[in-house]
């Protein structure tokens, strides 16, 4: 029989985000807090005694060499492993929606094929080769709800109670280095606490890259009068075109916005995967 694994990537949504700095290299000084989402693609593992990997896209095309294939390559090379795989990626989670989606696959990655060739790395090992394919991997190798400081590698675990949520993704996207370098985005918010979210949940603090992103991409505020329309307060997710709201009410789906994506879904307590890695 051969060796082989199905397991979910799901996405994320920032809470808020806010920018308090930039460092001398150009990288914005952030905080946020990072939520998991029962919203997955599910990525399909099957073990090849030579070293060749492939992949095959079962939904939505992927570009050639993406974050699966590239994540699978770092982690021959940094361990000398000579055996492959077969990935199929179930591709469900909409890209350019700041919903963290190749970063998942590319973390579900490193911890199936840690496990499949029987690698034995940590979950610092591999987050130490994740942060070379993107700046949100290490969250998902982390595997919790997190407070996040920082570029974005300083993770404090927190616990969230479950918060039915709807995700709402125009068609459009947004190019997150146009938002990152736009004179008009604000990259002085003062600092927050932690104890000021816990206390306040999911209302706490705002997107600094909004304003912004809605000027760049008008869909955007679109989505959100739509859903204030429905009674609920949206807010954008990280730098991508998705917004998000608590989903407080029944929604209407008389005049959804043309193009406009809506998915129902919850937060998670912790990554499907979290017990796949230690220390």
């Amino acid at each position: 029989m051969k060796a082989l694994y199905d397991v979910p990537a799901p996405a994320k949504i920032n809470t808020f985000l806010h920018i308090v700095g930039r460092r001398s290299d150009g990288y914005h000084l952030l905080q946020s807090v990072f939520a998991l989402l029962d919203w997955c693609d599910t990525l399909h593992f099957e073990l090849r005694s030579g070293p060749q990997l492939s992949r095959e896209d079962l939904l939505a095309p992927l570009p050639k060499d993406d974050l699966c294939l590239r994540a699978a390559r770092m982690l021959q090379e940094a361990t000398g492993c000579t055996q492959g795989a077969h990935i199929s990626v179930a591709k469900v989670l909409p890209a350019e929606a700041g919903l963290g989606g190749g970063s998942s696959d590319c973390a579900s990655t490193l911890l199936a094929l840690n496990r499949l060739w029987k690698l034995g790395l940590s979950r610092a090992q591999l987050s130490a080769i994740g942060l070379r394919l993107g700046a949100d991997v290490p969250f998902f190798l982390f595997g919790r709800n997190a407070w996040v400081e920082g570029v974005g590698e300083q993770l404090t675990a927190i616990d969230l109670p479950p918060t039915p949520l709807v995700v709402a993704k125009p068609a459009a996207g947004v190019s997150t280095a146009a938002l990152f370098t736009d004179p008009r985005l604000c990259r002085n918010t003062g600092l927050a606490i932690l104890a000021g979210f816990l206390e306040a949940g999911f209302g706490f603090g705002h997107s600094d890259l909004q304003p912004v992103a809605q000027m760049l991409c008008p869909p955007i505020e679109d989505a959100v009068a739509w859903l204030a329309s429905q009674g609920l307060q949206a807010r954008m997710t990280g730098s991508g075109s998705a917004v998000f709201a608590p989903l407080t009410r029944a929604l209407d789906m008389g005049a959804v916005p043309e193009g406009l994506l809506l998915h129902t879904c919850s937060t998670l307590a912790e990554h499907p995967l979290r017990s796949w890695a230690e220390g």
